[in-house]
C-alpha cells in the first residue's frame, strides 16, 4: 500500500479501510438485496484485493444507495425513520473542487426543496482514503442564520452562530447585518485552502411566521427556512468514511417553535412573544412560558401549511415511529434510539415514544459527529479544536 503523503494543511490522511466492517456491511446488502449481479464471495474477494492493494475499496452505486438508507434507519435520534427507504442518494463522488461541491450543494438544495414538497436527500462526496482527504464543509447546516455581535455585547440574529460568523466576515464575507442573515458555506477540500461561497437566495425557502387566530402576531417579523439539511456528520459505511454528506428531511414544528426559536442561547423568543401575546410573566406559576410556547408551534405548523411547505407535528410522527418500530420488529431488526432524542420537546408525556425505553446501539451503517467537524463549524481551527 502507497505510503499516506501530507495534505496541505500538513495534517496526515486517514487509516485505511476497516476490511472486518466492509465484509459486514457486504453482507447485509446481500442479505437484503439478493439479487446482485456480483455473486457475494466475489464480491469480497475484489473488497479484499483492493484495500490490499489500495487500502480502501470503492462502493458500488447499489452499495452506496443501500449504506446511506440503512445510516438513517439506524440513527438513534432521528425519529421519522419510518421514511429511509425514500431517501434519495446523489452520488457526488466525482467533485474534486471547491466550486464542484458548492454547485452539488446548491443542486442538493434545489432537488430537497422541491417547491415546498421537501424529500429526503442525502449527498455524497468523496470518501477518505490513504491517498487524499475528502472534501468538507465547515457549516453543521446547510441554511443556518448568522449571529452578529455588536458593539455593546448584544446579537443579533442566532448567538449560537456568533463565533462561525465572526469565522466567515475575517474570511471575506459581507454580512448584512439583520437577524435572518443566511450563512455563506465554507468549503475545504484537498488542493486548496477554505473557500467562501453565498449561498443562492433564490434555493432558500423561508416562511414568515403568522397566527390562526392572532393576525398581529405577523408583527414580530419571525420566520425560519424550510429545508434542515445537516452537512457535518460522517456518514460510515462498510469501514469507509464519507466526511461530507449532507442529508436532509423535513422539519417536526417542534424543531423550530421548541428549540431553534426558544432555547436561551439560540434565539429565545419566549417572553418576546409572551409579552406580545399580553400574558401574564410575574410568576412561573402562570404558566406563561408554556402557553407561550404553544402557541408559537401553532404558528409555525400553521405557516408552514398556508405557505405549502411540508412540516410535521409531533403527534403525529411520534405515531409513525411507533410504525416504524413494529415495521422493523416484523423483519427482526433492533431500532437503536435515544430517549432524550425521540421525545418532542412539547407535550411528551402524551405522546406514545414516552411511555417505553429503547436500546442504545451502534449499528452500521451510521452518521458520526466529530470533534473536527464541531470545530469547524463553531468557527474554531478544524484541527486543533480552538
Amino acid at each position: 500500500m502507497p505510503a499516506p503523503r501530507p495534505t496541505t494543511s500538513g495534517q496526515p490522511h486517514p487509516a485505511e479501510a476497516d476490511g472486518g466492517e466492509a465484509e459486514e456491511f457486504v453482507r447485509l446488502h446481500h442479505g437484503e438485496h439478493p439479487d446482485q449481479p456480483v455473486p457475494l464471495t466475489a464480491r469480497l474477494q475484489q473488497i479484499r484485493t483492493q484495500i490490499d492493494e489500495t487500502g480502501t475499496y470503492t462502493h458500488t452505486a447499489d452499495e452506496l444507495v443501500f449504506g446511506a438508507r440503512v445510516a438513517w434507519r439506524n440513527s438513534s435520534r432521528c425519529i421519522g425513520r419510518l421514511y429511509w427507504k425514500s431517501l434519495r442518494v446523489l452520488d457526488r463522488r466525482q467533485a474534486t473542487t471547491a466550486d464542484d461541491v458548492h454547485q452539488h450543494l446548491g443542486d442538493h438544495l434545489r432537488q430537497a426543496t422541491n417547491g415546498g414538497r421537501i424529500r429526503p436527500v442525502i449527498s455524497i462526496f468523496a470518501p477518505d482514503t490513504p491517498e487524499s482527504r475528502a472534501p468538507r464543509v465547515w457549516n453543521d447546516q446547510l441554511i443556518r442564520y448568522a449571529g452578529h455581535r455588536q458593539d455593546n455585547g448584544d446579537i443579533v440574529g442566532d448567538p449560537t452562530y456568533a463565533d462561525f460568523t465572526a469565522t466567515v466576515k475575517r474570511l471575506g464575507w459581507q454580512a448584512p447585518g439583520g437577524a435572518w442573515d443566511v450563512l455563506p458555506w465554507v468549503v475545504e477540500t484537498d488542493q486548496d485552502k477554505p473557500q467562501l461561497f453565498d449561498v443562492p437566495p433564490n434555493l432558500v425557502l423561508e416562511v414568515h411566521l403568522t397566527h390562526p387566530d392572532r393576525p398581529d402576531f405577523a408583527d414580530l417579523g419571525l420566520r425560519w427556512h424550510a429545508v434542515p439539511a445537516i452537512s457535518n456528520m460522517r456518514l460510515r459505511i462498510g469501514g469507509i468514511n464519507y466526511p461530507l454528506a449532507p442529508f436532509n428531511g423535513w422539519y417536526m414544528g417542534t424543531e423550530i417553535g421548541a428549540r431553534n426559536l426558544v432555547d436561551a442561547d439560540r434565539y429565545n423568543l419566549l417572553p418576546v412573544i409572551a409579552e406580545h401575546l399580553g400574558l401574564d410573566t410575574s410568576s412561573e406559576a402562570t404558566l406563561w412560558r408554556d402557553r407561550a410556547l404553544v402557541e408559537l408551534n401553532v404558528a409555525v405548523l400553521h405557516s408552514f401549511t398556508q405557505a405549502g411547505v411540508k412540516i410535521s407535528d409531533h403527534h403525529t410522527e411520534s405515531r409513525h415511529f411507533m410504525t416504524h418500530l413494529a415495521k422493523e420488529a416484523k423483519q427482526g431488526r433492533t431500532v437503536p434510539a435515544d430517549w432524550s432524542w425521540i421525545v418532542p420537546p412539547v407535550s411528551g408525556g402524551i405522546t406514545p415514544v414516552f411511555h417505553r425505553y429503547y436500546e442504545e446501539a451502534d449499528q452500521r451503517p451510521n452518521f458520526y459527529l466529530d470533534d473536527d467537524a464541531k470545530a469547524r463549524g463553531k468557527g474554531g481551527c478544524p484541527f486543533g479544536h480552538g
